[in-house]
């Protein structure tokens, strides 16, 4: 009897190991893509390219990436996930190593592609993938779990990558990421059990998802928030230093603030989300929309420091949570049709991630920073309208 509890417990931790270790590869994952928001200037100057010429290795991998997502749909069931997703950190690996090499703007584009690939087939997979991993119940803590590591990217790794970038090259920040990519890809190895792949999608089950009206609020809310959300996000830098005047030596400080409070998001998500999602995710996107407005209403009269860390920490907090709590909704809404679904909301993410900058960088020139934040938190903000019809299943 001890050595069958003992077996079940040893099992159980190999588990939550492995989805923590997905936790650690969405960080990596997330973190490449957003890496070059953090080094622009460094990538311009190196390659001879504008700002803007830089900018577009951000929102040409989210593309890209959105087109994989959509395409995982098409990978044959006799793969094993496990393989598969081992193999994909793998390419992620590759990927920013032939990205730290790149002698020229087209090689490190290029490399960033395949990048971006293995990005979108990775994110369409996750869902089901931790569907399979723990029980009904613990999906929230789970999904949690995973999310926990787009939000640390969001606000600790794009940071942290620059900062590496600015002591030791923007080819050092690559090779680290690398690194981090290549370790989850080991500890995936060891902890992933195997996992059976879904039988292969006809177009159907396509055209089933896009007539589902739950899932498509869930689409339509989901690339309102994440447009809006990364239309101010790209621009964070200057949003703090120039219209808040935060000294450049306090960046990382506040930065570190969001960090914790996103982490703090994924927490609150994991012990509250499976009870009570709807509103979560209201009073969250409640909570980030308000505090992006008064950093943009706030323009014409500096905030204190500590009170711009402080909105700055509760819009990161209350995105977190918006994440966790929309990939929840979603596999419980879907059903068998959870891997499909996940691809075409992985497509939906990462589409509004590269035309979230694109659109920030437009509202930016014709309205300066101040209308920028504003029209990013009055999107965030008309979502709550969509969500709050909505009833969680």
């Amino acid at each position: 009897m001890n050595d069958t509890v003992l077996s079940v417990r040893q099992e159980s931790t190999r588990i939550w190991v492995a989805v923590t270790a997905l936790g650690v590869s969405a960080f990596s994952i997330v973190t490449s893509e957003l890496a070059p928001v953090g080094m622009l200037s460094l990538l311009a100057k190196d390659l001879n390219q504008t700002a803007s010429g830089a900018g577009l290795v951000v929102t040409a991998y989210g593309w890209v990436a959105a087109l994989a997502a959509l395409l995982s749909g098409c990978i044959p069931a006799q793969i094993s996930r496990k393989a598969l997703l081992v193999a994909l950190m793998t390419i992620l690996a590759l990927s920013c190593v032939a990205a730290a090499h790149a002698s020229s703007m087209s090689a490190l584009m290029y490399s960033r592609m395949v990048g971006a690939m293995a990005h979108g087939a990775f994110w369409a997979l996750i869902g089901i993938v931790a569907s399979q991993l723990v029980p009904a119940e613990k999906l929230g803590l789970a999904t949690a779990v995973i999310f926990g590591g787009v939000s640390a990217a969001s606000v600790l790794g794009v940071p942290l990558s620059s900062l590496i970038a600015d002591m030791t090259g923007w080819r050092t920040a690559f090779m680290a990421i690398a690194l981090i990519a290549f370790a989850t890809a080991c500890v995936l190895f060891w902890t992933l059990p195997p996992l059976s792949g879904a039988r292969p999608l006809r177009l159907d089950v396509y055209v089933g998802i896009l007539k589902n009206p739950m899932l498509l609020a869930l689409f339509g809310a989901t690339a309102c928030i994440i447009t809006a959300h990364f239309a101010a996000f790209t621009y964070l830098e200057p949003l703090l230093t120039q219209a808040q005047q935060v000294p450049a030596s306090a960046i990382s400080g506040l930065l570190l603030m969001a960090g914790l409070a996103g982490m703090l998001g994924n927490i609150v998500a994991g012990k509250l989300i499976d009870r009570h999602l709807k509103n979560l995710i209201l009073l969250s996107l409640i909570l980030s929309s308000a505090a992006l407005a008064m950093l943009g209403i706030a323009m014409t009269a500096p905030l204190p420091l500590v009170f711009s860390g402080l909105l700055l920490a509760g819009w990161a907090a209350g995105i977190a949570i918006v994440f966790v709590g929309l990939q929840t909704w979603l596999l419980r809404s879907a059903g068998e049709a959870a891997q499909p679904a996940s691809g075409v909301y992985v497509a939906i993410f990462n589409t509004a991630i590269g035309t979230g900058a694109l659109v920030g960088g437009q509202a930016l020139a014709i309205a300066g920073l101040q209308g920028m934040a504003l029209l990013a938190a009055g999107v965030m903000a008309s979502s709550i309208a969509l969500i709050a019809r909505l009833k969680p299943q």
